[in-house]
């Protein structure tokens, strides 16, 4: 690979999820397949250490190892001399904000719990040692058991075992170690049994063993030399016993007769009580994992009990999680980052001036003016008007926003009344999208993350306890401000930062949040809210020392942090599987009470884009989505026909009503649940060769739906949920499931459902092709999920992360020169149609690479019959150009919407193009271009898409 510039801006970027299941052998296998296909750049799932079974990889739990489960250095080094070879790059997605606790492999995690807060590592977690509940105080609380406490030990499933010189619990897949200081409980009890020995040398070497152990430093010492030398001793301590425990046999059995005693036998409980004691003097409290939110106390991603958040904003912390990734950087086999999570850090902006520093420095080049020495975007979700910051060292998000922006453009908004009237009817009631988020971040802070918003209002509490002027105000009343705000919050955070100005973007979001939880809370002491405002804004009273300034400081930004995991699961993971009126609007970064956007308003979108980020990631699928963008382009179909829509609802439930049970008094499903999943059949019914939906979907399919309908019943928390699972609910709803999709004759949904399936199918593909174009060819850097070169009908995760066939696409894309485009047309359902698009459009792109990253954008404009039904720009650059049309709204002019079915509609083209000649890149073509006008008919003649360009 020649040297490049930096940073490198990739042409195109292509997600690869790896695990034990996709590896870096794999990976270098479908180089050839993606560079083929016109991709420049893999865009890397994490593949540092994490479990081994993970399917995502964002349990790292060593920031500075490949996951062995992936491959070897051997396997990696192979695959990124591959992608050399072929001239691609590599973005890497890089978590800095958790990391993995549920796997032995986390050294740091390890050492915590053995050594408490006296460990090298404590501070590198966001522990709370001191927290409210006293019985917790040095401890971390940890909610992995799958019971009560006390049940599983009386069962016998808490088993202390000592190996190589050391203790530790073992408890189904977990091992924890014991506290070396708390060794005592066993080898005095083994020493008991060494009676008969005492004579001997090894005694006296086991009694010093003891003695050691009770002048070992605590567990709660925080002096760094106390620590130094408890980390020193304690491993002296271990290979000692494990030396005794080789050369005198005697000393083995009698520890393993006292651990005998220890753990306990089932059926007589106080037989548990010297174990019972043991934990208790543990740096940790076990506790059953449905009932800890209140109480745990290291900060976790979002509600993940196995995901414990880091202090990134430690200077050791940072060097001690970026050693592998930066010297990548500096070898040149990454060549660009994508930042996980960044809502979680402490301060973003800090961490990524940081990162990129760090990658200036490895690279050997100066910093840039602009900050940016590497390609790097984030996974910030941007929600309503609200902006990437301008100041943060990036090239843009993941693009969610973009793939939410496609997704509008291609909705019937003139359907709005008519789906939403449909819908409350259907469900028996009226849903008000503001109202049911309110609710949903308030249920998510009592159940899920109430311990957080706790911390905030204690934090808060004694903050008013340091001015007169408040602190009257009780606990309860400030942290019922603290949930009422969070409640209100109408971003996932602000960014406010010490020693610098508040800015306009965050106080307009504080203000508006306080004044909005003011007017839900009229009861409410008013001057409650203006306290947690003016601390918010950083108006601090004048009087405080720096210690106090520290503390309110601390209070702000903490409150940052939690703001965002709050949002995420109260609206991404509750609301958007209850507000079902259109569910293809319910994606990451969404806005569904917004039914569609309009043409202008997404070339201002792209306007913006090209403007501040042309740099930024284009999504339209991605690993988080909910639903595939195959997927999400026929369920937004469904806007196109609201009254088939209303007909069919009220037969299919008709049909289906005899497969209904009753639990709990109520018929299963509900409504609501029964709504998305006929949108969910929709959106994902497999179509055959010739165009006609599947009589027959087969068990495997039945499996995916079902296994959909539970996670989105769980989610939506209203009848069942991941806490407290309501069983015979969700084996109600996986037997209407079957029913409804049994294809034998006594099934009478199945002759109603099948021909809207096909409608649907029809335009849904011509949405997808739509977008795909929009996405290669509209101003930033398109991502294409794995897979998602051809049609693709995942739901959300797992569903998404199932096996790509790449032996098939290469077999396809090969076979695409053979191919007429009316061919590919006529047999869309095979999927080529949607690779060919994609490999013309990207070859076409990497051979004009500056008209994209540096071209015009300019909206065209459509007149006649059919204007509405058409999207249309320019990218140009001096005299170069192309002009991208593509149709929306298709019911309305026919299946393929292609021809004269487009009757007078014409594109109109801007004096500023020079109109020499136009060839059309799908088929090659030329095209006739008179009056500064495109006849559509006459572009779109052979396929539903065209891309006209002067080169």
């Amino acid at each position: 690979m020649t040297k490049q510039q930096h940073p490198r801006i990739p042409t195109c970027t292509y997600r690869l999820q790896f695990n034990r299941w996709f590896t870096f052998a794999q990976a270098r296998e479908i180089v050839p397949y993606l560079q083929a296909l016109g991709v420049s750049d893999v865009y890397a799932s994490p593949y540092f250490q994490a479990g081994a079974n993970s399917l995502h990889g964002y349990d790292i739990t060593d920031h500075n190892k490949l996951n062995a489960a992936i491959g070897s250095q051997a396997d990696y080094d192979a695959w990124i001399a591959e992608l050399h070879a072929h001239g691609m790059g590599q973005v890497l997605d890089f978590v800095p904000n958790h990391m993995g606790i549920a796997e032995p492999g986390n050294k740091w995690w390890a050492d915590v719990l053995e050594n408490g807060p006296s460990s090298m590592y404590a501070p590198y977690f966001d522990i709370d040692w001191r927290p409210l509940k006293s019985d917790l105080r040095d401890k971390v609380l940890l909610p992995i058991l799958t019971d009560q406490y006390g049940r599983v030990l009386e069962r016998g499933e808490l088993q202390v075992h000592f190996e190589e010189g050391a203790f530790y619990l073992a408890y189904r897949n977990q091992k924890l170690p014991i506290a070396p200081g708390t060794y005592r409980f066993v080898l005095e009890m083994a020493l008991e049994n060494l009676a008969e020995y005492k004579d001997e040398e090894f005694y006296a070497e086991f009694q010093s063993i003891l003695t050691a152990l009770e002048y070992l430093p605590r567990r709660t010492e925080t002096d760094p030399e106390k620590i130094a030398e408890r980390a020193r001793e304690k491993e002296i301590v271990k290979r000692r016993l494990e030396r005794r425990c080789q050369e005198a046999p005697q000393v083995q059995r009698a520890i393993e007769k006292a651990l005998a005693k220890i753990n306990g036998r089932p059926g007589d409980p106080r037989s548990f009580d010297w174990l019972d004691e043991l934990l208790n003097a543990q740096s940790y409290r076990l506790a059953f994992w449905r009932v800890a939110a209140e109480e745990i106390n290291y900060r976790r991603f979002f509600d993940v009990n196995d995901l414990a958040a880091i202090r990134m904003e430690l200077p050791e912390v940072f060097d001690a999680a970026h050693q592998l990734v930066v010297d990548l950087v500096r070898t040149g086999a990454v060549t660009g980052l994508r930042v996980d999570h960044p809502d979680g850090l402490y301060l973003p902006r800090e961490y990524l001036d940081a990162l990129q520093r760090r990658c200036a420095k490895m690279l050997g080049v100066p910093l840039p003016k602009d900050g940016r020495a590497v390609y790097m975007i984030a996974e910030k979700i941007l929600t309503g008007a609200e902006k990437l910051r301008a100041d943060w060292p990036l090239h843009g998000t993941t693009g969610y926003d973009f793939a939410n922006q496609v997704a509008g453009v291609l909705v019937d908004a003139s359907a709005e009344a008519d789906a939403t009237r449909t819908f409350h009817r259907f469900i028996g009631h009226t849903m008000h999208f503001g109202h049911l988020v309110y609710a949903k971040k308030r249920l998510v802070m009592r159940l899920a993350l109430a311990n957080e918003v706790e911390v905030l209002g204690n934090m808060l509490d004694r903050l008013s306890e340091k001015n007169r002027w408040y602190r009257d105000f009780t606990f309860e009343a400030l942290a019922r401000a603290v949930r009422e705000t969070i409640a209100c919050f109408p971003v996932y955070r602000t960014y406010l930062a010490p020693g610098q100005p508040v800015s306009d973007e965050d106080r307009q979001v504080i203000e508006r949040a306080i004044a909005s939880a003011k007017r839900r809370n009229p009861a409410m002491e008013e001057s409650i809210f203006n306290f947690l405002r003016d601390i918010l804004l950083f108006r601090f009273p004048e009087n405080l020392d720096a210690q106090a300034r520290e503390e309110h400081m601390h209070f702000v930004l903490k409150f940052q942090q939690f703001t965002g995991p709050i949002m995420a699961k109260g609206l991404e993971d509750t609301v958007f599987y209850i507000y079902n009126r259109l569910a293809a609007l319910n994606e990451v970064g969404g806005e569904p009470q917004q039914f569609g956007l309009s043409v202008d308003a997404f070339h201002e979108r792209n306007l913006d884009r090209h403007r501040t980020w042309p740099a930024t990631l284009l999504a339209t699928s991605t690993h988080d989505t909910k639903r595939s963008e195959d997927v999400r382009a026929r369920m937004v179909a469904i806007s196109e026909i609201p009254e088939l829509w209303r007909r069919s609802l009220q037969r299919w439930r008709t049909a289906n009503r005899r497969w209904k049970k009753i639990v709990n008094e109520a018929e299963t499903p509900a409504p609501n649940e029964e709504y998305l999943l006929y949108q969910t059949l929709l959106g994902t019914w497999p179509i055959a060769g010739n165009g006609a939906p599947e009589q027959n979907v087969g068990p495997e399919y039945t499996q995916r739906i079902q296994a959909y309908m539970m996670k989105a019943l769980n989610e939506a928390k209203l009848t069942t949920s991941w806490i407290q699972p309501n069983e015979e609910w969700l084996a109600a709803t996986r037997d209407f499931v079957a029913k409804v999709l049994d294809p034998t004759p006594k099934n009478k949904f199945l002759p109603a459902f099948l021909p809207i399936a096909e409608e649907i199918a029809r335009l849904g593909a011509i949405n997808s092709l739509a977008q795909t174009l929009l996405k290669l060819t509209s101003p930033g850097v398109p991502d294409i999920y794995q897979g998602n070169e051809t049609w693709d009908f995942s739901l959300v995760d797992p569903d998404n992360r199932r096996a790509v066939d790449y032996r098939l696409r290469a077999e396809m894309l090969s076979c695409l020169s053979s191919k007429t485009p009316e061919e590919l047309l006529q047999n869309w359902p095979d999927g080529r149609i949607k690779m060919f698009l994609t490999q013309r459009a990207l070859q076409f792109r990497n051979e004009q690479v500056d008209l994209f990253q540096r071209g015009n954008y300019l909206p065209l404009h459509a007149t006649g019959a059919f204007a509405d039904c058409c999207i249309s720009f320019a990218r140009q650059l001096d005299r170069d150009w192309a002009i991208v049309i593509v149709p929306r709204l298709s019911s309305r002019i026919g299946f393929p919407p292609i021809g004269e079915r487009w009757k007078d509609t014409v594109i109109e083209v801007p004096e500023n193009l020079l109109l020499e000649r136009g060839r059309e890149i799908f088929t090659g073509r030329e095209l006739s271009i008179q009056n500064r006008q495109i006849r559509v008919a006459e572009a779109l003649s052979g396929l539903p898409f065209t891309m006209v360009t002067n080169q």
